[in-house]
């Protein structure tokens, strides 16, 4: 089938190459030239601004986007001009589930049809599968479904689940319809803060092995200082790229983020080159509203994107007023470090 792929960064340039692999015809559009053009060497059609693209798709059209989420609505607006009666839109980026409604009731009454894609895989997917959590009309997506199928991941890169042998579920195949307009979307929003958790226990625990030779480091005795009770008890020094290798091999651990954590780890132990600021691109915080709004716990998930804020020095000003506080109930000074 043919299919429209706007926004060529890490994510939609892999798409189309794996879309082309499958015999797809693909349009290619992307604000940098470069971009398409390196695409069109490899069998893409490309495009020069948003009414070419349109223009070189054919009816009923399907205009997949592949843009940050806060460039989704000024698009929309732009192809929209283009499109029409029985065309569809696929945004495929982590926008909000809630911005899905209005985006789909909005097309509707121009007679366009919206899919929200939900789209895992990152830089690797090219190569490894895009997993795809979609949500809209049942007959618009199964319209698409030769796309989501080449995008995927074949079957038999995971084990069959015991249990599942015969299931008829296109989930065993790595793309899933989740539901109406906003579930595919919502389901990626879990994803993803599901993601900052298993980040998050996977940074603390290996942390809690790099200091696990505090016993062998000055303490300052003073009163600002709590002593280590037992410093014999905390002599280790883990080599941990091969403790993250070793978990790779039979863990119960074991993951791809794991196998990620180890590349990075052989690389360089140290992680040099990062300084631990870390982003939050807005799916975790929604999946926290979506659980308070539930009336359900998310403790661990909660945790998670806090401490991506403090990366980020959003917690200084209150370790200020923390340390102003010890000094006038107790005349404690900050230590140097």
């Amino acid at each position: 089938m043919q299919i429209g792929m706007l926004g060529l960064g890490r994510m939609g340039a892999g798409m189309v190459r794996r879309l082309l692999r499958d015999g797809h015809q693909c349009v290619a559009y992307d604000v940098s030239p470069q971009a398409v053009e390196a695409l069109v060497k490899e069998g893409a059609i490309g495009a020069t601004s948003t009414k070419d693209f349109i223009s070189k798709l054919t009816k009923p059209r399907a205009a997949w986007m592949m843009v940050p989420v806060a460039l989704v609505d000024r698009i929309i607006a732009d192809l929209a001009q283009y499109l029409e009666p029985g065309d569809t839109l696929i945004d495929g980026g982590n926008s909000y589930y809630k911005d899905d409604l209005r985006r789909a009731k909005e097309l509707a009454a121009k007679g366009l049809t919206y899919v929200d894609v939900g789209v895992s895989g990152g830089v690797w997917g090219a190569e490894r599968g895009f997993c795809q959590m979609i949500g809209g009309e049942t007959s618009v997506v199964k319209r698409l479904e030769p796309a989501f199928r080449s995008l995927a991941p074949k079957r038999e890169t995971a084990s069959i689940t015991p249990g599942r042998e015969h299931a008829t579920s296109t989930a065993d195949h790595g793309y899933l319809h989740c539901g109406p307009t906003g579930a595919g979307h919502f389901v990626k929003m879990v994803h993803n803060g599901i993601e900052y958790a298993l980040m998050a226990a996977y940074a603390e625990g290996l942390n809690i092995l790099k200091h696990a030779n505090a016993g062998k480091q000055s303490r300052e005795v003073d009163a600002e200082t709590t002593p280590l009770r037992n410093p014999e008890e905390f002599q280790y020094e883990f080599n941990l790229a091969d403790v993250t290798e070793l978990w790779r091999r039979g863990s119960v651990v074991g993951s791809w983020l794991l196998d990620l954590t180890a590349q990075a780890m052989a690389k360089d132990p140290n992680l040099a080159n990062f300084a631990g600021r870390v982003s939050d691109s807005g799916e975790g915080r929604w999946t926290v509203l979506a659980a308070i709004d539930e009336g359900v716990p998310a403790h661990v998930l909660s945790a998670a994107l806090f401490d991506r804020f403090e990366s980020r020095g959003q917690a200084d000003f209150a370790n200020k007023i923390l340390s102003a506080q010890r000094y006038m109930f107790g005349g404690h000074h900050e230590k140097a470090s």
